[in-house]
């Protein structure tokens, strides 16, 4: 009858410390679970950042360290562009550097939000095709320390709506050198 009365105590006793591991093993799972997601939303991070970077190797702040050289030293993309940070307007775009644009061209939603001006309707050769598109005129725009003012434009629904290509309307006023990966860009000297 002793151990018949000790069963119960013993199965009791292996309950309560079962559940309480029990909880414990729940609480070492879910800790887990978080310490792998946040693993994994770092490296997501960091893989965007390289992304990032990969696309566009001429951010702002790498450009703005030039202005004092009298030169902007673009590197070319993974993809073989020249991709870099600038302005228009004094609000920031990102240029793809397109010689075989005639003119600067902006996506519509950018014109929108930079409250351009629409003038005449046009019709755009895209990489995509045939697209409408509206003839502008922009205040000034600037890569690193090339700045140009009232420059033609060209705005249309057809284009990347993250990108502004920067055409020959901009780039022919500039002395051009590639070398390697790098495209070396000079805004012409003075008259004498």
């Amino acid at each position: 009858m002793k151990s018949g009365g000790k069963l119960p105590a013993f199965r009791s006793a292996f309950t309560i410390h079962h559940s309480a591991l029990s909880r414990r093993a729940r609480g070492g799972a879910a800790t887990l679970v978080l310490v792998w997601l946040a693993i994994i939303g770092v490296l997501y991070g960091i893989f965007f950042v390289w992304l990032a970077r990969e696309e566009n190797p001429n951010p702002r702040h790498l450009l703005l360290q030039q202005e004092q050289r009298g030169e902007v030293v673009l590197k070319r993309n993974r993809s073989g562009h020249y991709v870099a940070d600038g302005e228009i307007n004094g609000e920031r775009v990102v240029f793809l550097l397109d010689t075989g644009a005639t003119q600067v061209a902006l996506p519509m939603q950018l014109a929108r939000q930079l409250n351009l001006r629409l003038g005449p309707a046009v019709t755009v050769q895209t990489a995509a095709g045939p697209a409408p598109g509206y003839q502008t005129r922009l205040d000034s725009v600037r890569l690193a320390s090339i700045e140009m003012r009232n420059v033609a434009a060209l705005v249309s629904d057809g284009l990347d709506p993250d990108m502004v290509l920067l055409g020959m309307n901009f780039l022919k006023r500039l002395e051009m050198t590639q070398r390697g990966d790098q495209l070396i860009l000079k805004a012409p000297g003075p008259a004498p």
